[in-house]
């Protein structure tokens, strides 16, 4: 499929907006979510421009990445109007940023079905070989260990908890990760993620019996 004008522009955003990070939210993660959302806006029949520049958007406001607060869009507003788009489609694509995130209890099921196919291709990339890889980059980005024994997940965490939260990297599978599977919107994500899911729980099972020195 050829991608509009604004399409290409939102690419090379991203691009320019993640080229130094090193934390797996480089511009490779927001390229595969849009790969990823595409497919699933096929597949669900969703407005696949809305999905595209949701899916592009979705981190260029990240509070982790960019400092600032949750629900400021500023950098995702202004690409979009200098880019000729109308408030209410701007609205549009913001409101599906602002309900996409992992917050723990407080994770919202997105109001729209483009935002729920933009939540699934983001939650995708978090789970599976990926997503293994993108947790132990984000860990050491952030000095956090690998594993603690002595520390044990952190169940049912809130969004403010969630986001204070510093555990390790192995908690982070067990207060997130594991969780996806079951919180996926659309049938599409559903079947994507299963073999994504089994492949987290070998690789524990491994992880766990090389820690204890078993194998």
């Amino acid at each position: 499929m050829e991608n509009q004008p604004i399409i290409e522009s939102a690419l090379e955003f991203a691009r320019e907006s993640f080229q130094n990070d090193f934390s797996g939210h480089d511009f490779a993660h927001t390229y595969r979510v849009f790969q990823l959302a595409q497919t699933i806006g096929k597949a669900e029949n969703a407005d696949l421009r809305t999905v595209q520049l949701a899916a592009l958007l979705h981190d260029v406001d990240d509070p982790k990445l960019f400092g600032g607060s949750f629900g400021q869009f500023e950098r995702a507003e202004r690409f979009l109007r200098e880019n000729g788009l109308g408030e209410d489609e701007i609205q549009t694509i913001c409101r599906i940023i602002s309900e996409i995130s992992f917050k723990g209890t407080d994770t919202q099921t997105p109001s729209t079905l483009e935002g729920q196919v933009v939540q699934d291709a983001d939650r995708l990339d978090a789970v599976g070989a990926i997503g293994i890889g993108r947790a132990f980059a984000f860990g050491g980005s952030r000095n956090r260990p690998m594993y603690d024994p002595a520390e044990p997940p952190k169940i049912g965490m809130d969004a403010e908890q969630y986001a204070k939260n510093q555990g390790s990297t192995i908690n982070h599978f067990y207060e997130k990760l594991l969780l996806l599977r079951e919180m996926m919107n659309t049938p599409t994500a559903r079947c994507l993620a299963e073999h994504r899911h089994r492949f987290m729980e070998q690789f524990l099972d491994e992880f766990f019996a090389e820690w204890e020195g078993k194998r």
